[in-house]
């Protein structure tokens, strides 16, 4: 019960869905990729009673198992393969042996039985690409994810390790391509370079985009197609927040179970500069006749899924919100995103969206906005430098004060300079001014 089943994705989600009772899998009725009517019986979970023998019978035809992904169960892959007979179709995605690190699918219900778990590690489709084209067993990687799953991370740290005997050969594909200079090292590249070599090393691969890659490129070619981008940035001085989140982050992150960071702050002074200026808070009508302004703010702020792509998770609603409610609900969907538990309609519905690569401390993004949408908002990295203060008798002096960019992208069709400009002057008015201390 409450083991990861399969993972279900639509055009943006791909979530997760566990066992909803205990038992054993004892039916896969859908083969792994089939496109299928919300309600499909999809597998049949019966008493453990039920299929004991099963379970022995389940290792050899394991490496038939990956094709239906649904099964949560290394431990009675039988008779889940001998139901699903159309399984052979998918055989395109795992052609040659490999299909058996696919077994992680069925790893999932490996846990009432522990020797299947460690044989049957947890594998996303590209990750399972990446470890057979480099001839990798799965069971020898170690997986850092969520239940024990494979990231791709994981795969490439293994890949690279494993290559030390390969790179030799590998450093000749590199010159291959420049045919056009052969003087400079001409035997050498040909000679060494190999399918096998290149694969292990990690270069020249051909490495299929996932569900919400693909996605994601269409959505950005199509915004950068449709909106007349534009930017305007701002440096801001965080150092009122600072002191106040320095002063409250451990007091905070008890009492809220989550950290205290720049970008409920940054949202919130967003939120409240929409008030002023409500054509930023808009969408572009299907035409382009029209911009239709909304009435409330509904929040959508960019997760990163390690690298395997992004999420664009909502809090609607987010004018009725203060500093801690919406320092909760980021963490939430953010955690939610990253473990597959996003519904359809908490990535649905946004009017404005945050962007943060604060984190990594750079300096300067300009983002791409997200349609049907007017703006978006890229927060950069905080950095501790010299600045200019005034004092309350107008003397200057220098002082070393919290410092980041602000870079506002928006759709030039809904607004022009002027208006983005003073908006965004506002937005680092109120981070600069107000009294933050009052929110915690």
């Amino acid at each position: 019960e409450d083991e990861p089943l399969f993972e279900v994705s639509t055009d943006k989600v791909d979530s997760e869905v566990p066992a909803p009772m205990a038992g054993v899998l004892t039916a896969i009725l859908v083969a792994e990729g089939e496109t299928v009517d919300v309600g499909t019986v999809l597998a049949t979970i019966g008493d453990a009673s039920e299929a004991p023998a099963a379970a022995p019978a389940a290792e050899p035809p394991a490496e038939v198992a990956p094709e239906p992904e649904p099964a949560p169960s290394a431990a009675v892959p039988a008779p889940a393969v001998e139901e699903p007979a159309p399984a052979p179709t998918p055989e395109p995605a795992a052609p040659t042996t490999p299909p058996a690190p696919a077994a992680p699918p069925v790893a999932p219900a490996a846990p009432p039985t522990a020797a299947p778990a460690a044989d049957a590690p947890l594998l996303s489709p590209v990750v399972r690409r990446l470890l057979d084209d480099a001839g990798v067993d799965p069971s020898s990687v170690q997986g850092t994810g969520v239940g024990g799953r494979i990231t791709r991370g994981d795969a490439e740290a293994y890949i690279r390790s494993v290559a030390p005997a390969s790179t030799p050969a590998a450093a000749p594909p590199a010159a291959a391509p420049p045919a056009a200079v052969p003087a400079s090292r001409p035997a050498p590249p040909p000679a060494r370079v190999t399918a096998a070599a290149a694969a292990a090393v990690g270069t020249s691969n051909s490495v299929p985009l996932n569900k919400i890659r693909k996605i994601t490129a269409e959505h950005m070619v199509r915004s950068l197609e449709t909106s007349a981008h534009a930017y305007v940035s701002a440096e801001v001085d965080f150092e009122g927040v600072d002191r106040v989140r320095k002063a409250h982050k451990a007091q905070f992150e008890a009492e809220e179970g989550v950290p205290l960071t720049y970008l409920p702050f940054v949202s919130r002074a967003l939120i409240d500069a929409l008030a002023d200026f409500p054509q930023v808070n808009a969408s572009m009508g299907e035409d382009a006749s029209s911009l239709e302004v909304h009435g409330s703010v509904h929040l959508g702020f960019a997760v990163d899924l390690d690298f395997e792509g992004l999420l664009v998770p909502v809090i609607h609603d987010a004018q009725d919100q203060r500093l801690r409610a919406i320092a909760r609900n980021v963490a939430d969907l953010a955690d939610r995103a990253r473990n597959k538990k996003l519904t359809a309609d908490d990535i649905t519905g946004g009017t404005v969206t945050i962007t943060n690569v604060g984190m990594t401390g750079n300096a300067f993004l300009l983002p791409i906005i997200n349609q049907p949408q007017v703006m978006i908002l890229a927060t950069d990295g905080v950095r501790r430098k010299p600045v200019v203060v005034t004092a309350a008798d107008g003397s200057e002096g220098i002082a070393i004060h919290s410092v980041g960019n602000l870079t506002l992208g928006w759709d030039h069709r809904a607004f022009d300079g002027a208006y983005a400009a003073q908006f965004l002057a506002r937005v680092r008015e109120i981070i600069e001014t107000r009294d933050w201390a009052t929110e915690l």
